[in-house]
């Protein structure tokens, strides 16, 4: 196997980019050997027994498999949360979201006949001023009140 270094070199001046980056024909290496010249480097591009080779760029594969996790939820533990949990949910956020679980479900008990309207009202307020922790906390509190029978929710 003849040394190359000299046509390698030459080469990625003609086709401006970096050694690397050419392709040296396995079979034409004995002949290239000869190839001393500029001109004679030109001519083995010309004949496509060195080329150059593409931009290898950096897989995307890994990312997408990673994204497509972490859209479902993994990845999320403990060791990979950065911030507070208020800078990663906002409190108007967090609030929202349990408020508007806790009215969707006084509106479906009054609509359904389970609680009567003063019922509705009363927890309705004590909902906004943040008495539950969540709904799950809300029908544990209508229960202990006796609105709310077991086995109606």
């Amino acid at each position: 196997m003849p040394d190359l270094s000299n046509q390698r070199r030459l080469a990625a001046a003609l086709l401006k980019c970096g050694e690397g980056r050419v392709w040296i024909d396995p079979a034409s290496q004995e002949e290239l050997a000869d190839a001393v010249t500029r001109s004679d480097v030109r001519s083995a591009i010309k004949a496509r027994v060195i080329r150059r080779a593409p931009i290898q760029g950096t897989s995307r594969a890994r990312a997408r498999l990673h994204a497509i996790e972490v859209a479902k939820g993994r990845h999320s533990g403990p060791g990979s949360r950065r911030g507070t949990p208020s800078a990663r949910v906002s409190r108007k956020e967090r609030w929202m979201r349990r408020i508007r679980a806790q009215r969707k479900l006084l509106q479906e008990l009054r609509s359904t006949k389970k609680i009567p309207p003063a019922v509705y009202r009363e927890f309705y307020r004590r909902a906004k001023g943040g008495m539950f922790r969540s709904r799950a906390h809300l029908i544990v509190n209508l229960r202990l009140a006796g609105h709310l029978r077991e086995g109606t929710i």
